[in-house]
């Protein structure tokens, strides 16, 4: 009954947040009082968004009032394990106005009295109130744990596309995790001291983007022309009528800076064969019942070559590489009285040699 209270509680809280970022906000938030911050950092004042700038809307941000805040900014999550307490994220991300609940172990309540409470995720990235400290309950059946001072921490990065993962008070370590399509640069850990200052700098992420992608060669671009692209992009090729795509019909921005294998436009190949049939895709035909007379970049073509000795053939395959295609040595291309006088007796005609007689 008791969780299912603090739920409903919850609710009505969150949608009285959510009221605060309307454009009638001046009635919802509290107004900022210095001094009531207690340990948090209030961002800059404001009373609507166009106050604010750099993807910044104005919102409410608990006792520091109506403040210009990044939304998607998170604050540290996932947090250390606590002593004698749990802690549960109930919101999808620690992103700005998220909240968790924080509930002491069988046994054990806060100073006030209560064994859970729930804590914000303020616009300084810090969640709001103390450190939570659990202590033994009286009559709990546990010895008594000396009330501790709150802990103090240190203050975070002012960067959107920096991420936070542990806690920032004193003696704990961080990790720092930079958004998709930017690299970090620095210390990816970082360690809070006793005077609350962290032991290196805060790292800074770079966004990464590609420079335009390179004209093909016989081909054509299809993408919107700009002087950079970010991580993910996708742009298209296709080619010129009569020449063939080599490699994918698309390339992307990768986390490098450098775009994925860029494809080549091949040219077409005549066969050099006029009066004799080749095997072009398994199937033995005349060059003159091919499209053109010419084969795709890529494909094989198989010619008859005359023993040098014997009445017979034997093949030789080559491949058609953009617009080269050879001539296998062993081959000869009959004369035109050969080809009317006796195309029984042409190359492709005759029989095939005994493997034997190749040796």
């Amino acid at each position: 009954m008791e969780r299912s209270l603090l739920v409903s509680l919850l609710c009505v809280w969150v949608l009285s947040s959510l009221s605060a970022a309307s454009v009638d906000t001046t009635e919802q938030c509290p107004e900022r009082i210095l001094g009531n911050e207690r340990r948090q950092t209030c961002p800059k004042k404001c009373q609507q968004d166009k106050d604010c700038g750099n993807k910044r809307q104005c919102l409410c941000d608990g006792q520091c009032g109506l403040s210009c805040v990044a939304p998607g900014r998170t604050c540290p999550w996932p947090l250390p394990p606590g002593k004698n307490f749990d802690v549960a994220l109930l919101s999808p991300s620690p992103s700005f106005s998220a909240l968790l609940e924080v509930r002491c172990k069988p046994g054990f309540t806060m100073h006030n009295g209560l064994d859970s409470t729930i804590r914000r995720c303020q616009g300084d990235r810090q969640w709001s109130g103390d450190e939570p400290v659990c202590t033994a309950s009286p009559g709990g059946g546990l010895a008594a744990e000396p009330a501790l001072v709150p802990e103090v921490s240190c203050s975070l990065p002012d960067d959107d596309l920096l991420s936070v993962q542990g806690s920032a008070i004193v003696g704990s370590i961080i990790q720092y995790q930079c958004a998709a399509g930017s690299v970090l640069i620095g210390n990816s850990e970082n360690i809070c001291h006793e005077n609350q200052t962290w032991q290196y700098p805060h790292p800074i992420c770079r966004r990464v983007v590609c420079p335009p992608p390179k004209e093909v060669e016989r081909g054509h671009l299809v993408a919107v022309q700009r002087t950079e692209y970010e991580v993910g992009d996708t742009i298209y090729y296709l080619c010129k009528k009569n020449f063939l795509l080599d490699g994918p019909n698309q390339v992307t921005c990768l986390p490098n800076g450098t775009w994925s294998a860029e494809p080549a436009c091949r040219a077409r190949c005549p066969v050099p064969a006029q009066r004799s049939r080749v095997i072009v895709g398994g199937v033995k035909r005349w060059p003159y019942d091919l499209t053109d007379g010419v084969v795709a970049h890529g494909e094989n073509v198989t010619f008859f070559c005359k023993h040098p000795e014997k009445l017979c053939s034997f093949t030789a395959t080559e491949v058609c590489v953009d617009g080269q295609l050879k001539q296998p040595s062993c081959y000869l291309d009959p004369t035109w009285l050969q080809f009317k006088l006796f195309p029984h007796r042409l190359v492709s005609e005759i029989d095939p040699c005994d493997p034997a007689d190749l040796q």
